[in-house]
């Protein structure tokens, strides 16, 4: 079963290829989804959040709070090391799971798995896979699609964007490249990649 990594900055439609290249045989392993579902009360990605980060991260019900879990990592000063610490303890924990749903796919005769992270290379996610595909697009456009989806203002998502590995890094860095702007014909890109990996 070959391992497949797809990664795109914010508004490059990565979930939109996904879900198409998911009609193929391979199952998409979204890892932002992944990390919501370890977020539950007690698991041992919150508690260890918890004991760096404190309680106030937590919902009464010992659930994750995104929102003061972001505060927490953003405000004020060392927001770069408490950011560090983050993505060292999410990553470990969805990478163990992420590792998990694979052998799953393995199992139950999938042709493939997707593993859609917005950090790939940065969490060191790619080491899981045999191949990498970017998902690019012009970026007036990302800002479009990122202004239109989360309903936040052009200049904080141009800031969301300039915090992500650029396309021409992804293009570098990857297997693959598909091309998601406006009026590009994805379904013809991804069986040109099936048609070389086959």
């Amino acid at each position: 079963m070959i391992r497949i990594g797809i990664c795109g900055s914010s508004g490059s439609g990565k979930g939109y290829v996904c879900k198409l290249f998911s009609t193929y045989g391979f199952k998409w392993i979204d890892t932002d989804r992944v990390y919501r579902d370890l977020a539950t009360p007690k698991s041992k990605c919150v508690m260890e959040l918890r004991e760096y980060f404190g309680d106030s991260i937590l919902n009464p019900d010992g659930s994750l709070n995104r929102k003061e879990l972001s505060k927490s990592v953003f405000e004020g000063k060392n927001s770069k090391e408490r950011l560090n610490k983050l993505n060292e303890i999410t990553h470990f924990h969805i990478q163990i799971e992420t590792e998990r749903i694979i052998n799953e796919c393995e199992q139950s005769g999938y042709r493939g798995a997707l593993i859609d992270a917005p950090v790939l290379f940065e969490s060191g996610f790619d080491k899981l896979c045999d191949i990498t595909i970017c998902v690019t697009a012009p970026i007036e456009l990302k800002l479009k699609r990122i202004v239109n989806r989360d309903n936040i203002t052009e200049e904080k998502a141009r800031a969301r964007i300039s915090n992500q590995l650029s396309d021409d890094i992804l293009r570098e860095k990857c297997t693959y490249e598909i091309d998601n702007s406006e009026g590009a014909d994805i379904e013809k890109q991804i069986a040109e990649i099936i048609a070389k990996l086959n």
